[in-house]
């Protein structure tokens, strides 16, 4: 406020105080007290005296804006703690203060001499300011409130932040706790495996040493603590590489320590000669070497050049000598050996491979004799049917065929293929379809083509005995019935929509996680068939 203002608001008294000057005088003093000591409201004084003394402006967002009378020329800020110039200027208390200290004695707006001991106390403008208008400076809280209680706010606001002590982060004061449990990179984690505290921003780290952190063997993948892991490559690991056990005497080969008996099988005669080699220049570089000037006075005599004489040897390397000997011996036996051992394991290697051709013949036999037994009535068992319906869900093609099965002896070859038709199939999403195909048989030179007849299919309920029925009759006229030139009729006849998925869960149809489809096959022979002496199966009865 500059001084006119305080001048007229000196004479701007109440004019009952005309005929009474000592009144008047004493209402402007209390007057004066009122605007000097702004203490009858206690939010006042926590705000003003929880300010330090060199603080600058209030750097807040007043709604409306500020005018520019409230502002500091200083630090363009609300003036706090305002005071006065005797040349009528504003400015918040610390930063006036420090300008004369720092720049002289004079105002900074106009340059006027201005001591310390002029600033007055410009109570009614810090009353006006405290009385404005600001937003809560916290992000994402929109509350309004007076300057003298933006204070109080802050310190219940649900939106204000403070640093996290442990990495410093800016926490809401509400997600203090939660920050500090869950999301502080710097909390303390304890590992289940050595019981040890670690700094969550270093877990990969202690994860990397821990030496009671589960680990994976590079070579055969098998977990195991990490303190383990170098004893079991060492000693245990088949995978880990290792060392021929003739390295010391040449071989350089390495392989998986399961392979090592493979190899000191297959390279035994290679071992002993490097065995031989080594013992050979270890025995020579034990003998003495013979001079050079023997030899050339010998070519200067002219006598005829002759070998040195035999070195003679300590008795250890002719013991050497002879164990090379004794270890050629024994690896010539070896080599007759495994040439005789190879020649007996492929004699039975086509003994097992004749063996493994009768078994699958007399199997294939075996269940060709099962499927003559069913007489045209056959139930077909789809066990772990729960995981079929999950693979469906996911939008998996599930496509089943059952064992083949007679419709007597003699009789057609027949098998069911089952299909769970997928969520998103058109016109058929969700549905069980069932077909009935032709096989080639035992017996399809002595029946009559194309299969004529009536055909049952079911799926059983297992609960209440109420079976899904239907019954279809044959066309001669299609493929599917024809006499199949492949091992299964890539034609077949049933129903595209047989059964929904929805009523199958519903009832009890299911039971133990099976599924059971029953097909009963009624043939029609001709005349001609009969004559021949060929009897049909009789009719079973129906569902």
């Amino acid at each position: 406020m500059a001084c006119s203002d305080m001048e007229k608001l000196s004479l701007d008294v109440d004019p009952y105080c005309d005929s009474d000057l000592s009144g008047c005088a004493a209402a402007m003093e209390k007057e004066r007290e009122s605007y000097l000591s702004p203490t009858e409201n206690p939010s006042t004084i926590s705000v003003s005296a929880s300010i330090p003394p060199d603080q600058q402006g209030y750097d807040v967002e007043f709604d409306p804006p500020l005018e520019s009378k409230y502002e500091c020329p200083i630090c363009l800020m609300g003036l706090r703690s305002a005071v006065q110039t005797p040349c009528g200027h504003r400015f918040c208390n610390s930063c006036i203060k420090k300008s004369i200290r720092d720049t002289g004695q004079k105002c900074p707006v106009d340059n006027e001499v201005l001591l310390e001991e002029q600033l007055f106390p410009d109570n009614f403008a810090k009353r006006e300011i405290l009385s404005l208008t600001v937003r809560c400076p916290n992000v994402g809280c929109s509350d309004k409130m007076e300057l003298r209680q933006l204070e109080k706010h802050l310190s219940h606001c649900k939106f204000a932040t403070v640093p996290c002590p442990q990495c410093l982060e800016s926490v809401r004061k509400s997600h203090l706790d939660e920050h500090k449990s869950q999301q502080c990179l710097q909390r303390l984690m304890t590992c289940p495996a050595c019981a040890g505290s670690y700094v969550y921003a270093n877990k990969q780290i202690h994860e990397q040493i821990c030496p009671f952190a589960n680990t994976v063997c590079e070579y055969c993948e098998m977990e195991l603590i990490r303190d383990q892991l170098a004893l079991h490559c060492d000693t245990d690991c088949l995978k880990a590489p290792v060392a021929c056990t003739f390295s010391t005497f040449g071989c350089r080969e390495k392989m998986p320590r399961n392979e090592l008996a493979q190899h000191m099988q297959e390279f035994t005669q290679m071992h002993m000669r490097y065995m031989a080699e080594f013992l050979r220049s270890q025995s020579l570089s034990s003998c003495p070497v013979p001079s050079i000037a023997a030899h050339s006075s010998s070519d200067e005599r002219g006598a005829t050049a002759r070998a040195p004489e035999s070195c003679q040897c300590k008795p250890e390397l002719m013991n050497l000598r002879e164990t090379v000997l004794e270890l050629e011996g024994r690896l010539v036996r070896q080599d007759q050996q495994i040439r005789e051992l190879c020649i007996h394991n492929e004699t039975q290697k086509n003994q097992v491979t004749e063996l493994r051709r009768k078994l699958s013949s007399l199997e294939e036999a075996t269940r060709e004799l099962e499927a003559q037994q069913y007489q045209g009535v056959y139930v077909w068992r789809l066990e772990n049917f729960s995981l079929h319906l999950r693979n469906q869900e996911a939008g998996q093609p599930i496509v089943l065929h059952s064992p083949p099965f007679y419709t007597g002896r003699p009789g057609y070859k027949l098998c069911l293929r089952l299909h769970l038709q997928t969520p998103n199939a058109p016109r058929c999403s969700n549905y069980i379809s069932l077909f009935v195909h032709t096989m080639q048989g035992e017996f399809d030179s002595q029946l009559s083509w194309p299969l004529q007849g009536t055909i049952r299919l079911a799926v059983l309920d297992q609960v209440e005995g109420e079976h899904h029925v239907e019954v279809m009759e044959t066309k001669p006229d299609l493929q599917a019935f024809q006499r199949p030139t492949v091992l299964r009729n890539p034609k077949g006849f049933g129903y595209v929509t047989f059964l929904h998925l929805q009523v199958l869960q519903q009832r009890g149809f299911v039971k133990d996680d099976v599924l059971l489809v029953r097909c009963e096959v009624t043939p029609r022979f001709d005349a001609s068939l009969r004559r021949e002496g060929v009897q049909p199966r009789g009719s079973e009865p129906s569902l």
